[in-house]
């Protein structure tokens, strides 16, 4: 028998990989997005889309009939800055609704929920680098409370329901189909400035660091953490590779062979200065190949973005 699995958020840049990922692994796939930020044009033929809003209680009768055997929860709100304007909303979107979807899984009996956690937003600045997963949970947002609350969610529907789930704590993803307007994708954000000739503003001196995974490195966790069903708890993905702001932008102008200087703006006020996660655990148990390297990483994305503006560009003169 076919197996299905829903993926939520599935038109969006993440979880529309891991859609496309299971679809041609021979299972059926189905992904629930709002629309909100993910795109239809994202979502490939063969994938069954259902456009509703996780937030809206009625979504639960549309899951019901859809029957999963695996859950991928990607629908979220990702952008900090938003989370710290109204906490409130955030955990409305990433807490509550999350809950909904997992007293819905545990109804209808779905064998393994993965969720999409948080490295850098859920450990806080590193007491020790890279981040382990044994690494102090010290969020310095509304965002990362959330899921870190969430967390602890997973943690009470296996021991008390039986649920089979998974946390994998993302380090900063980047790839192909990443959505430049929001605060989450700087490499997507940098790319389209890029590509329009435009100025790139850096906030504050650049010195602060991040950990890029590419979502090709992201979606072979998410296989398996569904395909290993014994594993619990929480796990990193990242490289464990410490990357500046300003070591970025000078790699992907030399990718995309321009010289266009950075602007510095100021400094976003409490924003994390460091982040490095170590994704080493989740690679050695799941025998996953080594993280792409970020230089390889951005050509490829680079390309992708590229070629999207070059179509834009035919369309419009059309």
């Amino acid at each position: 028998m076919t197996q299905h699995i829903l993926v939520t958020g599935g038109a969006g840049f993440i979880g529309s990989h891991i859609a496309e990922e299971f679809l041609r692994k021979g299972w059926r796939v189905s992904v629930v997005d709002d629309l909100s930020t993910g795109r239809t044009t994202n979502v490939a033929q063969g994938i069954e889309l259902h456009v509703a809003d996780l937030c809206d209680p009625a979504s639960g009768d549309l899951i019901r009939r859809l029957q999963p055997d695996a859950i991928s929860h990607h629908a979220a709100q990702i952008d900090v800055r938003k989370s710290v304007a109204d906490p409130a909303r955030d955990a409305e979107m990433n807490i509550v609704a999350t809950v909904r979807l997992l007293e819905l899984a545990r109804e209808i009996g779905v064998k393994r929920f993965v969720f999409a956690s948080t490295g850098g937003a859920i450990y806080g600045e590193p007491l020790t680098v890279p981040q382990t997963e044994e690494h102090a949970c010290q969020p310095l947002s509304p965002y990362g409370c959330a899921k870190l609350a969430v967390e602890h969610y997973l943690h009470y529907f296996p021991v008390v329901h039986g649920l089979s789930t998974l946390a994998l704590r993302y380090a900063n993803v980047y790839g192909p189909r990443q959505n430049p307007h929001g605060e989450a994708g700087v490499v997507a954000i940098f790319a389209a400035r890029l590509l329009r000739g435009e100025p790139v503003i850096i906030n504050g001196d650049g010195a602060q660091t991040r950990d890029y995974v590419h979502v090709r490195d992201v979606v072979a966790a998410n296989v398996a953490a569904i395909e290993h069903g014994e594993l619990h708890g929480s796990f990193n993905v990242g490289t464990a590779v410490e990357v500046s702001v300003n070591e970025l932008y000078a790699a992907m102008i030399e990718v995309l062979g321009v010289d266009l200087q950075p602007q510095h703006g100021a400094a976003k006020v409490g924003e994390q200065m460091r982040s490095v996660i170590d994704g080493t655990r989740l690679r050695a148990i799941a025998r996953l190949p080594e993280p792409v390297a970020l230089e390889q990483g951005l050509v490829d994305t680079l390309q992708w973005f590229q070629a999207t503006a070059n179509q834009r560009m035919g369309e419009s003169q059309t």
